[in-house]
């Protein structure tokens, strides 16, 4: 032997358990009664809602009820018929399609097209 080193014995006992008990195990009848014989307190709460649906059979919901309250018209404002014809009109005059117009004002085809039809929505 090289040396003298000192050798112990770590005596100490070693507990070797299951591993803890889920949230839906805890609430199990029987980890419930197991419990109780123990001698452990055990705290119930009931929940004010607990096992009822209120929300779904409340009839309107918040959002229906502000909905219901608003009596202002939420529709996008529309391209005046004056201005569909006036853009039509000039874009007949100097013989142009609707791509051609695009290209020339920096704006995408699709734009024209739903000036021309009455469904882009004025941004101003």
């Amino acid at each position: 032997m090289a040396g003298n080193f000192l050798i112990s014995q770590d005596w100490e006992p070693v507990v070797i358990r299951k591993k803890a008990l889920t949230a839906v195990a805890r609430k199990d009848k029987k980890a419930v009664n197991a419990t109780r014989r123990s001698g452990a307190e055990i705290e119930t709460i009931r929940k004010s809602i607990a096992g009822t649906n209120k929300a779904a059979s409340s009839g309107t919901s918040l959002n229906t009820k502000k909905l219901a309250k608003d009596t202002k018209n939420l529709a996008h404002e529309k391209v005046p018929t004056k201005l569909k014809k006036s853009i039509m009109q000039a874009q007949m005059d100097k013989k142009l399609t609707q791509t051609q117009l695009a290209q020339m004002i920096n704006e995408k085809p699709q734009i024209i097209q739903e000036y021309e039809s009455g469904k882009a929505i004025l941004n101003q």
